[in-house]
């Protein structure tokens, strides 16, 4: 059997409408049945907490904790990719989110990221495909720096870059300033930029056969194929140099916008049916199975990274597919490495006929049973 990352008990306190959870988790995963409202998928984004260090869903971190309370806490003991043990906790009066790993604080929140690793699938997935590049992006960025340590330092470093360079932009537009303090963050900007658009090159070239392929197992017919666009790239060239010219050339035009034009930032992972943008002429049903297609590469992507199988957290993915999609999409993840499942659905007949043999728990006003 392949290794797998498994998560043994799961703590849960004042994260969202969960007051007190604490749950033993079979090898195998289990299944969370409960109606809309009731605190299935805030219990799965708290287990996704571990290994992004904040909401899946974008909310600050003030914004999860009950109301009323002092601050959350998420902690997960089990077998991860390099630790036993890994908590999570924010203080609201101190504004602080602490991190321990093996009973260890982590000083550096980005060294304490992907140390459960986990991939989250839901309906609105389909933001994946239908929506605008900035979804696709933080895919890319998400998967990426999960996957290496390398990708999110430069993340980290380009993002930095990127606050000053525009931050000075908008300061030059006044009397007296220079441009030259937008200058001084180019380089910084060109080296990490460029590794930011390797990453994502030889993620794109490596993964798009796969892509394809996984879109036609689901059942789409079409041939479906992803790329990476790059427009801030001057002429196509991604690399430090002519980065650093293409920001320099720039820089009167970006002073007017107060914005950086050029770099990774503006890059989108194109999608397209036969040629032509999955976000105009796909439907419902084909942009959904493309970013099922995504996530399954997500998961292929951590599994290499780590040497097992990450953990699979279904928030309702299957809703509106019938059931033979559904048991595609299933086989697929199986093919890989199916992994510890922890499955969220509304009603008890909405699991999968290949997960039914999975535990069972009832969750009610933020309370397992």
């Amino acid at each position: 059997m392949a290794a797998c990352v498994r998560v043994a008990s799961l703590v849960v306190r004042d994260y969202r409408n969960l007051a007190s959870v604490a749950l033993e988790v079979p090898p195998e995963g289990l299944v969370l049945v409960g109606d809309n409202g009731q605190g299935k998928t805030n219990l799965l984004e708290a287990v996704y907490v571990l290994q992004l260090l904040r909401s899946v869903r974008g909310a600050r971190d003030a914004d999860c904790v009950r109301f009323g309370e002092a601050g959350w806490y998420v902690e997960a003991r089990g077998a991860f990719a390099r630790a036993r043990t890994v908590a999570v906790g924010y203080d609201v009066r101190r504004r602080r989110k602490l991190v321990r790993v093996d009973g260890a604080e982590v000083p550096r929140l980005a060294d304490a990221a992907g140390h459960l690793p986990s991939v989250y699938l839901s309906p609105d997935d389909q933001r994946l495909a239908g929506g605008g590049p900035a979804e696709r992006r933080r895919f890319l960025d998400v998967t990426l720096g999960l996957a290496s340590r390398a990708y999110l330092a430069s993340l980290a470093a380009y993002r930095h870059a990127l606050a000053q360079r525009n931050a000075a932009l908008r300061l030059a537009r006044r009397p007296g300033d220079a441009l030259e303090a937008a200058a001084v963050w180019e380089p910084m900007l060109a080296r990490h930029g460029a590794a930011l658009w390797r990453g994502r090159a030889d993620w794109v070239a490596g993964q798009a056969t796969a892509f394809a392929a996984h879109c036609a197992a689901i059942g789409e017919r079409v041939p479906v194929t992803m790329a990476l666009r790059t427009p801030g790239a001057a002429e196509g060239r991604t690399d430090a140099e002519s980065l650093e010219a293409a920001l320099a050339r720039q820089r009167p035009h970006d002073v007017r916008r107060g914005l950086t034009q050029a770099g990774p930032h503006r890059d989108d992972l194109a999608l397209a049916l036969e040629g032509r943008d999955l976000r105009v002429v796909g439907s419902a049903g084909q942009q959904r199975t493309a970013a099922f297609a995504l996530r399954l590469l997500e998961a292929a992507t951590l599994r290499a990274a780590c040497g097992a199988a990450p953990v699979l957290l279904l928030d309702d993915p299957f809703a509106e597919l019938d059931d033979s999609r559904a048991a595609r999409i299933l086989a697929l993840l199986d093919a890989g490495g199916l992994g510890q499942v922890l499955l969220a659905v509304p009603r008890a007949g909405d699991v999968p006929p290949t997960l039914s043999s999975l535990a069972r728990r009832t969750i009610r006003d933020g309370a397992v049973t």
